[in-house]
């Protein structure tokens, strides 16, 4: 994960659970100073074909994820300017702005880290303590992949479905967010498929099973058990 984004995220997460109600709780020093950059990719576009196609990932990060991160400048500078006349109410407007750019931002920013090429660390299966939390949460990794691509395909409209760990058990989960609603509170998020038609439509154009299968190939386990372990 980019610095930028470790700088960023602590506040931008308590922006989120704040909401509109709270304005002040995310017009803080450090929160309004820092700003949001595309994180760098480990691969080039064409790495993950034939799964997801260079013209895909392009697009996806060049364009999609691109805007995401100007939203959330803009809204941070309209934060900044506001809390320096005192208008809080003004500052509280861009809580929506928050939640839907910073939400992108870090769901693409973790997601880029979910994916590998499938001739490099990317697809198989996960190993060590996340294969034996799959194991004993889901009953396998197969299981798991089922339940994950039935969760993506029950999304309407445009989310994400996560594999997440709860903070206080350490149980594994799967949960979908609207949007780019993103994992807040005990939830840590480990590992996120975007279900938007960007991620696939020019590739897989209506057949989204055929994409939610075949991510799997290219998945980075080593990164989700980074997560898991943390």
């Amino acid at each position: 994960m980019s610095s930028t984004l470790l700088r960023t995220a602590p506040a931008l997460r308590a922006a989120m659970r704040a909401g509109a109600s709270r304005p002040a709780t995310f017009a803080t020093t450090s929160f309004v100073r820092t700003k949001a950059t595309l994180p760098d990719l480990s691969y080039d576009f064409g790495a993950l074909e034939p799964y997801i196609s260079a013209e895909i990932m392009e697009l996806h990060y060049s364009k999609h994820h691109q805007t995401y991160v100007n939203g959330l400048n803009s809204a941070l500078a309209t934060i900044a300017e506001a809390e320096s006349k005192g208008d809080f109410t003004k500052a509280a407007s861009q809580a929506p702005l928050i939640n839907f750019h910073g939400g992108g931002h870090l769901n693409h920013t973790l997601f880029w880290e979910n994916l590998a090429p499938a001739s490099r660390e990317g697809g198989g299966e996960p190993a060590g303590g996340l294969k034996s939390a799959i194991n004993e949460d889901f009953g396998s990794v197969d299981t798991l992949r089922k339940q994950m691509n039935t969760a993506l395909a029950g999304i309407q409209g445009s989310g994400w479905a996560w594999l997440v760990k709860d903070k206080a058990t350490g149980t594994l989960s799967i949960v979908t967010r609207a949007n780019q609603d993103p994992v807040t509170g005990n939830l840590a998020p480990l590992l996120g498929i975007d279900a938007w038609e960007h991620a696939y439509y020019l590739q897989y154009q209506n057949r989204k099973a055929e994409y939610f299968d075949a991510i799997w190939n290219v998945v980075n386990w080593k990164t989700v058990a980074k997560r898991f372990e943390n």
